[in-house]
């Protein structure tokens, strides 16, 4: 089987000025953040639906976005593959004191069981302890300053929402939350029949933002739930499209109440099937 340094060597030839890839040789750090953030999906996909048989392959093709941003930046004596992964390692040793206690990743293990709670409390202290190193400025630390800006919106808002409720900024349970969601809504309400389209997209955002929260508080990933409701969506539709087919109707000649009532039957199908 091939190995690492095999992938290396592959990723160092594609690269090759006089015998590498054209198209790989046109690629820099901005083009390739596309492909990065499909293949991170394509994993999640794969795993949500419990497709084991093509995982192998697509963290493989996860793996080669990390071993291209390595090889771009030896091309430019920044850094190489072995510098990542010297961080990594560094770091999570660092932030597992209770698994490396010495500070050694070979060194033996702590034999004190920690809570998970603990464990939790004592990872966010050494983060907050690293971002304090890095800042030039301490008295300027917010502790959303490392809050990735090009994460997807939704999973945004809730790591913003789990960074300030460390602090104690949130509610204590999901109830005053679900009240905030009525609260938006009829804010949305308001600004529709107000036929304001900046306020209705500023509200539809404080809609979305509290829905997070609700998600957050009844321990739901937000992006997640989003993804499959996305996916229960296509499966119904889908539904919908193959019964007219069957029925020989073009979709466009349709009443939204015949769509509605084989909406009705996806659903209904769904739930025999799955037992309810």
């Amino acid at each position: 089987m091939y190995r690492l340094d095999d992938l290396l060597h592959l990723m160092a030839r594609l690269r090759d000025p006089q015998h590498g890839c054209p198209w790989d040789l046109k690629q820099d750090y901005a083009s390739i953040v596309p492909h990065m953030i499909e293949e991170a999906y394509e994993v999640a996909d794969a795993i949500e639906r419990g497709d084991f048989a093509h995982l192998p392959g697509e963290l493989g093709d996860l793996l080669f976005q990390v071993v291209y941003y390595s090889q771009l930046a030896r091309e430019e004596g920044r850094f190489e593959f072995a510098t990542v992964v010297d961080a990594i390692v560094r770091k999570l040793v660092r932030r597992h004191p209770h698994v490396f206690p010495d500070g050694d990743l070979y060194g033996a293990p702590d034999m004190a069981r920690l809570e998970e709670a603990a464990i939790r409390q004592r990872w966010e202290e050494i983060k907050a302890e690293e971002r304090a190193e890095a800042a030039a400025t301490p008295q300027q630390l917010s502790l959303l300053d490392d809050v990735p800006s090009a994460l997807p919106a939704l999973s945004r808002a809730a790591k913003l929402q789990k960074r300030a409720a460390h602090v104690g900024f949130d509610w204590a349970d999901a109830l005053p939350v679900v009240d905030k969601v009525r609260e938006e809504l009829d804010e949305v309400l308001e600004a529709m029949s107000e036929n304001d389209p900046q306020a209705i997209a500023e509200e539809i955002g404080d809609l979305l933002f509290v829905a997070v929260n609700l998600a957050r508080h009844l321990k739901v990933d937000p992006e997640a739930a989003l993804r499959g409701a996305n996916a229960k969506f296509e499966r119904r539709f889908r539904f919908i499209e193959q019964r007219l087919r069957e029925r020989a109707r073009p979709i466009e000649d349709c009443s939204l109440d015949e769509l509605d009532a084989l909406w009705g039957e996806a659903k209904k199908q769904e739930k025999s099937a799955a037992g309810r």
